[in-house]
């Protein structure tokens, strides 16, 4: 018989982490994982059937995505984490506010930026990196992309919501969906019809537009604890209840806004020391790195609820096991990555263009790049671990130790003297510094945690 949402919130603090962890794991890595895979096969399409130039018209736009999914987080990653919290506090109520408030303020953000990007999209992309070369590519993705970014937005957030109110296979089922219209429909536009770069844009579309409307109705379902009512007092907003989401969701958010930024002046520097080759390089280094990087989004995706749950139901012990355990099997994940991409960087370009140069620019570029990737899950998880706590200000910090404290001047100052080799190394020595201040936060942290326990009942202790 099917679990009740009661049961589901229930298995929080009575499973044990690891088969929680495993069940609300599996199911957001499978859909990041599946996620990712979609975009990369954008990417493969593009790169053999349109060329080099294409790939690095499509690496310019990277920014502008990164731009969207940070507005989209923003949101997503804070309601989601307080409605974990207040769920594991008994708060229905106020839970649902959150629902209300969060779909508000989605809305609004989700028509200001799509405005702005469809009046001053030229000035966007040449800003951001665009070349006379990329710049039409560039162009062609992004002004058909532009509705499915709003479908994106929505199916991704409300995702989130689903899966902390005990759906992780739902979750993932409705990005399954989604993911398997774009694979058939990608090829088909690029090649079949000959629509080029724009008919993977118009694929992700369709796609993206089929998973949000699963996802809404999910919530429009009213057998579910968590749903939408037709009352207009859960969508008044509340200078509180959006104060709570902002604060939490500014971590995750600042991370893909630092990322369009960082993007940009990456884009430009490459242009600068090594041209479009390095850019259409750069791009593929991307978008190998996102499949690990979206596993690990997906662990901290299941580990986010149960953290959140249990920490607002005083269960510090179940929160500590399941962040270790996050740590574990995120790390174990980036490393063989970072192996495969060490030892077989020129099959990993080939993958995406046959251009003879390109493949040795991308064998350069990971095989410099990728040399401290093993730390990256310990950062991403340790990062989430303060965001389910709801601790705004230590979350935005140590989510931006790497890419602006270290990244952003380490690629001011060694490409002068380095060149385009600088560029590379810039990304495990910035990993490698943000790792020692994770660190340091991690433990005082744990620290913190374990004097909580100490203070309650020895039931929690």
């Amino acid at each position: 018989m099917e679990m009740n949402d009661t049961t589901r919130l229930a298995d929080m603090s009575t499973m044990s982490p690891a088969r929680l962890l495993w069940r609300y794991c599996l199911p957001a890595v499978v859909g990041m994982l599946v996620m990712s895979l979609y975009n990369i096969i954008d990417r493969v399409f593009i790169g053999q059937g349109v060329g080099p130039e294409a790939i690095a018209g499509l690496a310019i736009t990277f920014p502008v995505m990164n731009l969207s999914a940070a507005l989209g987080v923003l949101i997503g990653a804070g309601g989601s984490a307080r409605i974990s919290i207040l769920l594991g506090a008994g708060d229905e109520h106020g839970a649902k506010k959150v629902l209300g408030n969060a779909l508000v303020m989605l809305a609004v953000i989700i028509v200001c930026y799509l405005t702005a990007f469809a009046v001053f999209i030229d000035d966007i992309l040449m800003a951001f990196g665009a070349s006379e070369v990329t710049l039409p590519y560039a162009r062609d993705f992004m002004l058909y992309i532009l509705p499915g970014m709003f479908m994106t937005n929505f199916a991704f957030t409300f995702n989130n919501f689903m899966r902390v109110t005990g759906y992780p296979v739902k979750a993932m089922v409705t990005m399954f969906i989604g993911a398997g219209i774009n694979v058939i429909l990608a090829p088909l536009f690029l090649f079949v019809m000959g629509w080029g770069i724009k008919g993977a844009a118009i694929a992700t579309d369709i796609s993206m537009g089929v998973s949000a409307i699963f996802v809404m109705a999910h919530f429009f379902n009213k057998g579910h604890t968590l749903h939408f009512e037709t009352s207009g007092r859960m969508y008044r907003l509340s200078a509180k209840v959006m104060a709570s989401i902002v604060a939490i969701g500014a971590a995750p958010s600042l991370v893909n806004a630092a990322a369009c930024f960082i993007n940009v002046i990456i884009n430009k520097t490459l242009y600068q020391y090594g041209g479009d080759i390095a850019v259409a390089a750069a791009g593929i280094f991307t978008s190998y790195t996102s499949l690990m990087t979206m596993v690990v989004v997906g662990i901290c995706q299941g580990m986010q609820p149960i953290v959140g749950f249990n920490y607002g139901a005083g269960l510090y012990h179940r929160l500590k096991s399941t962040y270790w355990l996050a740590v574990l099997v995120s790390t174990v994940i980036v490393t063989t990555g970072q192996i495969v991409g060490l030892v077989f960087p020129g099959s990993i370009a080939r993958a995406f263009t046959s251009d003879a140069g390109l493949i040795d620019a991308t064998s350069t570029c990971l095989g410099n790049a990728l040399m401290a990737f093993t730390v990256v899950g310990f950062q991403t998880i340790s990062t989430t671990l303060f965001q389910s706590l709801g601790k705004a200000g230590a979350s935005i910090f140590l989510s931006l130790t790497r890419q602006v404290l270290f990244l952003i001047p380490l690629l001011i100052l060694l490409p002068p003297r380095f060149g385009l080799i600088g560029i590379w190394w810039s990304f495990p020595l910035s990993d490698l510094l943000a790792t020692m201040v994770t660190v340091a936060m991690v433990a005082y942290e744990l620290r913190v945690i374990s004097r909580l326990a100490a203070a309650t009942s020895p039931r929690m202790a």
